[in-house]
């Protein structure tokens, strides 16, 4: 099994309790703090902990107002998760820590590490950090609406059950004919579904969702980081279209304003999703993260 038996542990946050999960092999590698994208959860990094093998063990948050921290209440925002993340951190007495952030998880990571750096031994970010292609000098709600507009749909969408949404998932541009496996999927779907058939729906809390995609649009952090750093970026979007998240170009040039710290990779034949949760895409950021933490050792 990926997920280690019994290793949820809800850590003590403002207003609640977060659920983290280790995934990996062995829970006894090296643990690095995993955090997952702005719609997503902890299982996210399913295939990574697994290409990974016994190089490290991943502790997987589910972001609040998300799968099973999804109950807990406002404030929202990278701010707040942040917070969150430096109680994860004391929670399991680790002074410094790999971070590893997808998506909306690599910009808290970055303002984590610009906040935070004595807590932050190296960043893995993957497809996130940067701006946004077209996201400067635009309103950032309305910028939202269209970056994400697939994305938000779902959260007003209801399934029947569980193969409804798997379905849905497996349909899905970014995902359908892709290297992910089945049983992975399923688990994605299954652990993001809540409420009672035949109307279950996504566990994410689209207030979280609107707060932090503001946040999102408005970050400069991974520019001013001082710790080292690798960003992988994909060259292709979310619904597998050719409009990266984060183009080869500007994840060159940031690599370059600090070459000694900081490196970029383009993980060929992936776009935003299948980055993290297709096999090929996985194994390259499990590697990049196993050279973080032998780096940090």
């Amino acid at each position: 099994m990926t997920v280690i038996e019994g290793e949820r542990v809800d850590v003590e946050v403002a207003g609640g309790r977060l659920a983290t999960f280790r995934l990996g092999a062995d829970p006894s590698a090296p643990p690095v703090i995993a955090i997952h994208g702005i719609t997503s959860t902890s299982r996210t990094w399913l295939a990574i902990a697994r290409a990974l093998e016994d190089r490290a063990s991943l502790i997987a948050l589910d972001l609040r107002g998300r799968g099973r921290s999804n109950a807990l209440p406002p404030p929202f925002g990278i701010d707040a998760h942040v917070r969150d993340v430096i109680a994860v951190l004391d929670h399991f007495g680790l002074d410094r820590a790999v971070i590893a952030g997808h998506s909306l998880g690599a910009y808290i990571a970055a303002r984590l590490a610009t906040l935070h750096p004595d807590r932050v031994e190296n960043l893995v970010l993957v497809d996130g950090g940067l701006t946004i292609p077209e996201s400067s000098d635009v309103d950032p709600e309305e910028f939202m609406e269209a970056f994400l507009g697939p994305t938000l749909a779902r959260l007003r969408m209801t399934f029947a059950d569980l193969d409804a949404y798997y379905a849905w998932w497996a349909e899905h541009p970014a995902v359908a004919h892709a290297d992910i496996v089945a049983a992975d999927l399923r688990e994605y779907a299954a652990h993001d579904l809540v409420g009672d058939e035949p109307e279950m729906r996504s566990s994410v809390n689209p207030e979280v969702v609107r707060d932090d995609g503001v946040d999102l649009f408005a970050v400069t952090d991974a520019v001013a980081l001082s710790v080292p750093a690798v960003l992988l970026c994909a060259p292709r979007g979310m619904v597998d279209d050719p409009n990266p998240v984060q183009p080869l170009s500007i994840v060159q040039a940031w690599a370059a304003q600090d070459p000694q710290r900081r490196q970029a990779i383009e993980v060929p034949d992936v776009n935003h999703y299948t980055i993290a949760w297709g096999s090929h895409g996985a194994a390259i950021v499990a590697d990049a993260i196993a050279r973080a933490v032998s780096a940090g050792a």
